[in-house]
């Protein structure tokens, strides 16, 4: 042992240092908020309740592929599909369990066609479990509270990768039509 340690070991220096650091905080003031009262504001890119996006002509753009809900660590999406017309695939239900999604995010990643976001919305509370299974009906009409007007457009153009402009080429490199080489 060295004498260092032995000084530090008999006169608690530790165990002093920490009793000084209390006293110097125990008479500054407090830094808790009155939560309902006053709220701190939410940072760009927050993930909160989940929206099913809309397109411009006010439809639905899950196409129903699968994949967020494949992606999903917790395996809380469910997308049930049937065929319609024109053998196209229709999205019959698009359900999700809210208490058992950790809001990674990994769903909007994935999905190509950009329906489903993540809202800044965190105050949400209920009495039953069964108002955590969001319906595809549910979904939507969160698009419609908090992405509304031009916020759900910019909702994907601010805070989602990869995006078309990040794939590009450089000279001698071969590419697939429709990239453009970088000079």
């Amino acid at each position: 042992m060295t004498a260092g340690k032995l000084i530090r070991t008999i006169f608690f220096i530790e165990i002093l240092q920490g009793m000084a650091l209390t006293l110097r905080t125990m008479f500054t003031p407090a830094v808790t908020r009155r939560y309902p009262k006053v709220k701190r504001p939410v940072q760009p890119g927050f993930r909160g309740l989940h929206a099913l996006a809309k397109n411009e002509e006010g439809k639905m753009k899950c196409v129903g592929c699968g994949l967020c809900g494949a992606y999903c660590p917790s395996q809380c999406i469910h997308i049930y599909t049937t065929e319609g017309e024109d053998h196209n695939k229709v999205v019959e239900r698009y359900e999700i369990e809210v208490l058992r999604c950790v809001y990674c995010g990994f769903c909007v990643e994935a999905c190509p066609f950009g329906a489903i976001s993540l809202s800044e919305h965190y105050e949400y509370a209920g009495y039953s479990r069964k108002e955590f299974y969001m319906t595809k009906e549910m979904l939507l009409s969160n698009w419609d509270k908090y992405f509304t007007g031009k916020k759900g457009e910019r909702y994907y153009k601010d805070f989602w990768r990869p995006k078309s402009e990040d794939f590009h080429g450089y000279e001698g490199q071969a590419m697939f039509k429709g990239i453009k080489n970088e000079k």
